[in-house]
C-alpha cells in the first residue's frame, strides 16, 4: 500500500479532483486487472480509449483515476487526476510504487534497429561469466540471474517492466541489460526509468507501420538517450550516419565505437568466415565464433559497454571469445553438405547483412538459396525492398509466408514480387506455405549450397488469424536437410 500522493511524485498533474492522500494497493492501465483499492490509468490506445472505462473500474474497486480527460460527473470517494499523457505518467507512477528499482541496480539499455537481442544476450553471457548476478530483458527471454521469464514484448510494459526489476533487486541482481525499442519509447514505457547507460547499434528502414516517416523513427529512438541522466553514459555506432545524431542531444556522457572510422573504442576485422572472426579489438588480437561483419560491431558494442562499466579488459575480451551464438541469429548447422542458415532478419538492412555475409565468405559455384516472407498487420513498404535484396544477393529465391496476422499472406506475397525485376523473374518461386517452401529448398540444394531462411529466427509459431501454431525453422530445416540427404 502506498500514498497516491507518493505514487504521483514527478507526474505532469493539470487538476486535481479529491484526496491524494489515499492509500492505494495497486495500479493498472488494463481495466481487467483493477480491483478494490486500486488506481486506474486511462490511457488513449490505438484501437481502445481507456477513458471510456472509468466507470467500470470504479464499479469494481478503484478509488483513484488518472486520465487525460476528466469525466463529466465525478464519484464522492474516488480521486481524479488530470494529466498531460496518461502513459507517460504511468511510467513514473509505476517506478514510485515499487520504489524506484531500476535505481538499485546498473541497468543499461540497449536500442537500435538491429542487433539489440544478440547485444544484450552476449552482455548477460559475459557478465554472468565474469561473476556477477544479471537480469535480462530482451524479444527472445527474459531472465533473473538463470532463471528464465516468459517474453511477450521486446520492452515490457510499465508495470511489467518494474515488476521484473523488483525481482532482479530481490535476487541480489547488481546488473541488467535490455531492449528498448522505438515504441517503448514513444509508448512512454520507459519513463520514469533511471539507466545507467545505453547503447545504439544501427538504424534502418523499419516499423514504419507505426512511426509513419524514417525521421519520426530517428526521433524515437533518439528520444532515449535524452532520457539518460547526467553521470550515465552513451555508446554509439561511429559508423552509421545517424550515430552521432542519436546522441545529439543526451546529457549522459558520450562515447563512439567503430569498424571504418577512429572511436573511443575501435575494432577492425582480420579474418571472416564460416569458422568465426578474426579481429582486432583496441589493439588486441580477438577471436569469436560468431559470424559476419555485423556481429563484429555487436561484440564491439558489448565490449565498450562493458569496459564503460568498469571491467577488465583482458577478462572481457577472454570471456567474451568464448559466448555461444544467439538463438534463430546466424545460426547455421550443416548436413549432407548443405550449410543451413536460420536468422531472424525481417527488416531490408538485416537481410542485406546476413546476405553480404554468406557473399563474402562463400566459396567455389556455391549457390544461396534464400526463404524469405513478410509479416502481416506490419510496415508494407519494406516488403518489395526485401524481395529485391534477396535477389540481388541470391542465386534462387522463395517467396513465402511469415507470420501473416490477419492478411491474407498471398497479397503479402503479391506486394512482395512488386520488388522483382524482369531479370530476377526466372529465379524466383512463390510458395505460400512456409513449411513445403522449406521442404523445397532443400530438394533443390546441392553439396556446398547455403540455404538461408529468413524472419522468423528464434520464433516457435507462426501467427495467423489470431491464433499460434507450433511452427520452428530451425526444427523443419532440420528435418528437410536430413529427409533430402536419405533420397
Amino acid at each position: 500500500m502506498k500514498k497516491l500522493k507518493d505514487i504521483l511524485y514527478g507526474v505532469s498533474i493539470l487538476e486535481v479532483v479529491g484526496d491524494t492522500s489515499v492509500e492505494v494497493s495497486g495500479i493498472a492501465f488494463d481495466s481487467r486487472k483493477v480491483t478494490n483499492g486500486f488506481c486506474y490509468t486511462a490511457q488513449v490506445g490505438t484501437q481502445v480509449d481507456g477513458h471510456s472505462f472509468i466507470d467500470k473500474t470504479i464499479a469494481d474497486g478503484a478509488i483513484a483515476i488518472v486520465c487525460e480527460k476528466l469525466p463529466a460527473q465525478f464519484v464522492e470517494s474516488v480521486t481524479y487526476i488530470k494529466v498531460v499523457d496518461s502513459a507517460e505518467a504511468l511510467g513514473v507512477m509505476a517506478s514510485n510504487f515499487y520504489d524506484n528499482p531500476s535505481s538499485k541496480l546498473k541497468l543499461v539499455g540497449v536500442t537500435g534497429t538491429n542487433g539489440k537481442t544478440t547485444t544484450v544476450t552476449l552482455l548477460h553471457q559475459l557478465f554472468t561469466k565474469l561473476g556477477h548476478h544479471v537480469g535480462l530483458i530482451s524479444t527472445v527471454v527474459n531472465k533473473i540471474g538463470v532463471e528464465e521469464v516468459k517474453s511477450t514484448h521486446t520492452t515490457p510494459d510499465a508495470i511489467q517492466l518494474n515488476e521484473l526489476l523488483v525481482k532482479m533487486t530481490l535476487e541480489g541482481c547488481e546488473y541488467c541489460f535490455m531492449e528498448v525499442s522505438s515504441h517503448a519509447v514513444v509508448q512512454h514505457r520507459v519513463a520514469g526509468i533511471t539507466f545507467a547507460g545505453g547503447g545504439f547499434t544501427n538504424i534502418t528502414h523499419e516499423h514504419l507501420d507505426f512511426h509513419k516517416t524514417f525521421k519520426e523513427y530517428i526521433k524515437a529512438k533518439q528520444g532515449f538517450f535524452n532520457l539518460l541522466p547526467k553521470g550515465a553514459f552513451a555508446l554509439s555506432n561511429k559508423d552509421d550516419k545517424n550515430g552521432v545524431v542519436m546522441l545529439q542531444e543526451s546529457a549522459a556522457n558520450k562515447f563512439y565505437y567503430a569498424l571504418k572510422t577512429q572511436a573511443d573504442f575501435k575494432t577492425k576485422v582480420l579474418e571472416s568466415n564460416f569458422n568465426g572472426l578474426s579481429l582486432k579489438i583496441d589493439d588486441q588480437d580477438f577471436w569469436s565464433p560468431f559470424i559476419g561483419y555485423f556481429n563484429a560491431y555487436n561484440l564491439t558494442t558489448v565490449y565498450g559497454i562493458a569496459m564503460l562499466l568498469g571491467q577488465e579488459k583482458m577478462e572481457v575480451l577472454t570471456v567474451l571469445s568464448s559466448l555461444n551464438a544467439v538463438a534463430g541469429r546466424f545460426q547455421h548447422l550443416k548436413i549432407g553438405g548443405v550449410t543451413g542458415i536460420v536468422d531472424y532478419a525481417h527488416s531490408p538492412d538485416a537481410l542485406e547483412n546476413v546476405l553480404k555475409t554468406i557473399k563474402d565468405i562463400r566459396t567455389g559455384n556455391v549457390e544461396v538459396i534464400t526463404i524469405v516472407g513478410c509479416g502481416g498487420d506490419r510496415d508494407r513498404t519494406k516488403r518489395p525492398l526485401m524481395a529485391a535484396i534477396a535477389c540481388k544477393l541470391s542465386d534462387r529465391v522463395i517467396l513465402t509466408s511469415d507470420n501473416p496476422r490477419t492478411e491474407n499472406p498471398e497479397l503479402i506475397i503479391e506486394e512482395m514480387k512488386a520488388g522483382v525485376d524482369a531479370a530476377s523473374k526466372r529465379k524466383v518461386l512463390a510458395i505460400t506455405n512456409r513449411k513445403e517452401a522449406i521442404r523445397t529448398a532443400s530438394s533443390l540444394a546441392q553439396a556446398n549450397d547455403i540455404l538461408l531462411v529468413a524472419g522468423k529466427g528464434h520464433e516457435n509459431y507462426q501467427e495467423i488469424n489470431g491464433e499460434r501454431f507450433h511452427f520452428d525453422d530451425l526444427e523443419i530445416l532440420t528435418e528437410a536437410l536430413k529427409e533430402n540427404q536419405t533420397k
